[in-house]
């Protein structure tokens, strides 16, 4: 469930990469309904797209790993809407990969979506986010770029430990502009690309395996994800900034906390 307060972001303009499924998708939606006017970047699911174009979401094809496609979306941007408040940048891809199985082309396909994605949007978008009176922005990391214990994962980890360290630089950096920088570490949550290719009873089995490796013995939503995105693009977080809220239900097996 998304905790809504109606209209805290009204007539806002919020950028949101890889916002047509998954948490992005969650994120979108929750700006929908609290009147803000999100604009999306995605990349090929051009369907959910579609769909968010049904309901008064701008949409931009961009592939953020490719910074001159970056920088043409935000001349569209501009053009059509003069600023920016908000920066999510939640585009992102997981490839499961033990150390000794090193693979340059999917090493770098990581890098490029997962890190280099948001230093151009970020980049390329900095001249409108300035114009806000309130810039905020959110970087959707991982509690695998604190300390996990899943196997295959040490390179993905190695991209959202660099996510988590440009939001702590940008902090620095960009207060002076009133631009506040945050980052949300997500856990294990159900999506569409945490469940791919798995059937019913696969899907419960991934659930209870999860569920078993929190104190909360629960699972994340993707709607979990978008009520703390939502906070720290408001107002009411306007003493925050530089930090890293994780959301994995209080992890046993990982290094992102003292539980």
């Amino acid at each position: 469930m998304v905790v809504s307060y109606n209209m805290r972001f009204k007539d806002k303009v919020i950028l949101i990469t890889g916002g047509t499924r998954g948490i992005g998708r969650a994120i979108t939606e929750a700006f929908l309904r609290e009147e803000g006017l999100p604009i999306v970047l995605y990349n090929s699911a051009e369907n959910e797209a579609k769909k968010l174009r049904e309901k008064g979401v701008f949409t931009i094809k961009c592939d953020v790993g490719n910074r001159d496609e970056v920088k043409k979306s935000k001349e569209v941007v501009e053009k059509e809407f003069g600023r920016v408040d908000v920066i999510v940048n939640n585009a992102g891809i997981m490839v499961l990969m033990p150390f000794e199985e090193f693979d340059d082309e999917k090493y770098n396909k990581m890098i490029k979506i997962n890190l280099n994605g948001a230093i151009y949007t970020t980049y390329e978008f900095l001249p409108l986010l300035k114009l806000s009176k309130n810039g905020a922005i959110v970087n959707i990391a991982s509690n695998a770029g604190i300390g996990t214990a899943a196997e295959g994962t040490t390179f993905y980890a190695i991209t959202k430990a660099g996510i988590i360290i440009l939001t702590r630089r940008l902090a620095f950096e960009l207060g002076k502009y009133g631009i506040r920088v945050n980052a949300v570490a997500p856990g294990w949550v159900e999506t569409d690309m945490t469940l791919s290719g798995k059937n019913q009873e696969d899907a419960e089995k991934l659930r209870e395996l999860f569920r078993n490796k929190t104190v909360l013995k629960t699972t994340g939503k993707p709607e979990d994800i978008a009520n703390i995105v939502l906070f720290l693009s408001s107002d009411e977080a306007r003493y925050i900034t530089g930090q890293v809220i994780v959301a994995d239900g209080g992890r046993i097996d990982n290094l992102t906390h003292s539980l």
